[in-house]
Protein backbone atom coordinates (compact mmCIF):
# COMPACT_ATOMS: atom_id res chain seq x y z
CA UNK A 1 0.00 0.00 0.00
CA UNK A 2 2.83 2.36 0.89
CA UNK A 3 4.41 1.64 -2.48
CA UNK A 4 1.17 2.48 -4.19
CA UNK A 5 0.90 5.83 -2.36
CA UNK A 6 4.57 6.57 -3.04
CA UNK A 7 4.10 5.75 -6.72
CA UNK A 8 0.93 7.84 -6.90
CA UNK A 9 2.65 10.77 -5.16
CA UNK A 10 5.61 10.49 -7.50
CA UNK A 11 3.33 10.37 -10.54
CA UNK A 12 1.36 13.41 -9.33
CA UNK A 13 4.61 15.30 -8.68
CA UNK A 14 5.85 14.49 -12.19
CA UNK A 15 2.52 15.59 -13.65
CA UNK A 16 2.59 18.86 -11.69
CA UNK A 17 6.18 19.55 -12.82
CA UNK A 18 5.32 18.86 -16.45
CA UNK A 19 2.34 21.23 -16.28
CA UNK A 20 4.48 23.93 -14.66
CA UNK A 21 7.19 23.45 -17.29
CA UNK A 22 4.75 24.13 -20.15
CA UNK A 23 5.07 27.62 -21.62
CA UNK A 24 2.18 29.89 -20.77
CA UNK A 25 -0.25 30.52 -23.59
CA UNK A 26 0.15 33.91 -25.21
CA UNK A 27 -2.33 36.40 -23.88
CA UNK A 28 -4.64 38.15 -26.30
CA UNK A 29 -3.80 41.80 -26.92
CA UNK A 30 -6.56 44.27 -27.66
CA UNK A 31 -5.45 47.56 -29.20
CA UNK A 32 -7.33 50.46 -27.63
CA UNK A 33 -5.47 53.25 -29.40
CA UNK A 34 -4.56 52.23 -32.95
CA UNK A 35 -1.78 54.32 -34.45
CA UNK A 36 -1.67 55.13 -38.14
CA UNK A 37 1.01 57.58 -39.21
CA UNK A 38 0.70 59.02 -42.73
CA UNK A 39 3.95 60.96 -42.65
CA UNK A 40 6.90 60.69 -40.27
CA UNK A 41 9.97 62.86 -39.85
CA UNK A 42 12.29 61.30 -37.29
CA UNK A 43 15.78 62.23 -36.12
CA UNK A 44 17.73 59.72 -34.06
CA UNK A 45 20.11 61.36 -31.56
CA UNK A 46 22.80 58.69 -31.18
CA UNK A 47 25.29 60.02 -28.67
CA UNK A 48 25.77 57.24 -26.12
CA UNK A 49 26.19 53.50 -25.73
CA UNK A 50 22.87 51.67 -25.68
CA UNK A 51 22.78 47.98 -26.51
CA UNK A 52 20.29 45.12 -26.43
CA UNK A 53 22.82 42.34 -25.88
CA UNK A 54 25.38 42.97 -28.62
CA UNK A 55 22.93 44.86 -30.84
CA UNK A 56 22.96 48.69 -30.79
CA UNK A 57 19.50 49.81 -29.66
CA UNK A 58 19.37 52.77 -32.06
CA UNK A 59 20.07 50.63 -35.13
CA UNK A 60 17.43 48.13 -34.02
CA UNK A 61 14.84 50.87 -33.40
CA UNK A 62 15.48 52.30 -36.88
CA UNK A 63 14.95 48.88 -38.48
CA UNK A 64 11.74 48.29 -36.51
CA UNK A 65 10.32 51.72 -37.36
CA UNK A 66 11.23 51.39 -41.04
CA UNK A 67 9.45 48.01 -41.22
CA UNK A 68 6.38 49.45 -39.48
CA UNK A 69 6.31 52.49 -41.75
CA UNK A 70 6.70 50.32 -44.85
CA UNK A 71 3.86 48.06 -43.70
CA UNK A 72 1.60 51.07 -43.02
CA UNK A 73 2.51 52.92 -46.22
CA UNK A 74 3.88 55.84 -44.21
CA UNK A 75 5.96 58.48 -45.98
CA UNK A 76 9.13 58.71 -43.92
CA UNK A 77 12.27 60.76 -43.70
CA UNK A 78 14.70 59.45 -41.11
CA UNK A 79 18.01 61.03 -40.11
CA UNK A 80 20.47 59.39 -37.70
CA UNK A 81 23.08 61.64 -36.13
CA UNK A 82 26.04 59.93 -34.49
CA UNK A 83 28.19 61.91 -32.08
CA UNK A 84 29.98 61.79 -28.75
CA UNK A 85 30.64 58.32 -27.41
CA UNK A 86 28.76 56.63 -30.28
CA UNK A 87 30.58 58.49 -33.06
CA UNK A 88 33.01 55.61 -33.64
CA UNK A 89 30.22 53.43 -35.07
CA UNK A 90 30.54 55.19 -38.45
CA UNK A 91 34.27 54.60 -38.90
CA UNK A 92 35.54 52.51 -41.79
CA UNK A 93 37.37 49.25 -41.05
CA UNK A 94 40.87 50.74 -40.82
CA UNK A 95 39.88 53.66 -38.59
CA UNK A 96 37.63 51.44 -36.48
CA UNK A 97 40.56 49.08 -35.94
CA UNK A 98 42.86 51.92 -34.84
CA UNK A 99 40.30 53.52 -32.53
CA UNK A 100 38.80 50.38 -31.01
CA UNK A 101 41.94 48.20 -31.12
CA UNK A 102 39.98 45.65 -33.12
CA UNK A 103 41.21 43.66 -36.11
CA UNK A 104 37.92 42.36 -37.51
CA UNK A 105 36.66 45.64 -39.01
CA UNK A 106 33.62 47.69 -38.13
CA UNK A 107 30.95 45.21 -36.99
CA UNK A 108 28.17 47.77 -37.67
CA UNK A 109 29.07 48.64 -41.27
CA UNK A 110 26.62 46.13 -42.79
CA UNK A 111 23.74 47.40 -40.67
CA UNK A 112 24.62 51.01 -41.45
CA UNK A 113 24.77 50.21 -45.20
CA UNK A 114 21.36 48.49 -45.06
CA UNK A 115 19.81 51.47 -43.26
CA UNK A 116 21.25 53.87 -45.85
CA UNK A 117 19.96 51.62 -48.63
CA UNK A 118 16.50 51.84 -47.00
CA UNK A 119 16.73 55.64 -47.12
CA UNK A 120 18.03 56.58 -43.68
CA UNK A 121 20.32 59.60 -43.82
CA UNK A 122 23.39 58.82 -41.69
CA UNK A 123 25.36 61.79 -40.35
CA UNK A 124 28.51 62.19 -38.23
CA UNK A 125 29.20 65.24 -36.08
CA UNK A 126 32.21 67.31 -37.21
CA UNK A 127 32.94 68.30 -33.61
CA UNK A 128 33.15 64.65 -32.58
CA UNK A 129 35.47 64.10 -35.53
CA UNK A 130 37.69 67.06 -34.53
CA UNK A 131 37.94 65.91 -30.91
CA UNK A 132 38.93 62.40 -32.03
CA UNK A 133 41.18 63.53 -34.89
CA UNK A 134 39.16 61.73 -37.54
CA UNK A 135 38.79 62.92 -41.11
CA UNK A 136 36.18 62.30 -43.79
CA UNK A 137 38.38 59.52 -45.19
CA UNK A 138 37.92 57.62 -41.90
CA UNK A 139 34.14 57.29 -42.38
CA UNK A 140 32.06 54.57 -44.00
CA UNK A 141 30.99 55.29 -47.59
CA UNK A 142 27.87 57.45 -47.85
CA UNK A 143 28.11 58.96 -44.36
CA UNK A 144 27.51 62.73 -44.36
CA UNK A 145 29.27 65.12 -41.99
CA UNK A 146 27.24 67.79 -40.20
CA UNK A 147 28.63 70.98 -38.62
CA UNK A 148 27.57 69.87 -35.16
CA UNK A 149 25.14 67.29 -33.87
CA UNK A 150 23.27 69.50 -31.42
CA UNK A 151 22.79 72.31 -33.94
CA UNK A 152 21.62 69.81 -36.56
CA UNK A 153 19.12 68.25 -34.17
CA UNK A 154 17.77 71.73 -33.30
CA UNK A 155 17.43 72.48 -37.02
CA UNK A 156 15.59 69.24 -37.73
CA UNK A 157 13.25 69.61 -34.73
CA UNK A 158 12.41 73.14 -35.89
CA UNK A 159 11.66 71.62 -39.31
CA UNK A 160 9.09 69.30 -37.73
CA UNK A 161 11.18 66.22 -36.93
CA UNK A 162 10.52 64.18 -33.81
CA UNK A 163 13.69 63.39 -31.87
CA UNK A 164 14.26 59.88 -30.54
CA UNK A 165 17.20 59.10 -28.29
CA UNK A 166 17.38 55.37 -27.60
Amino acid sequence: MRRWFASAALALSALALSVLAQPAAAQEIRIDVPVAVKQAKVVFNLDHFAFEGDQPTGLEFMRILLAYFREQGTQVRMVAIFHGAAGYMLLDDAAYGRVRNWSAGNPYKGQIAELMKAGVEIEECAETMRLNRWGNADLLPGVKVTTGANMRIIQLVQDGFVQLQP
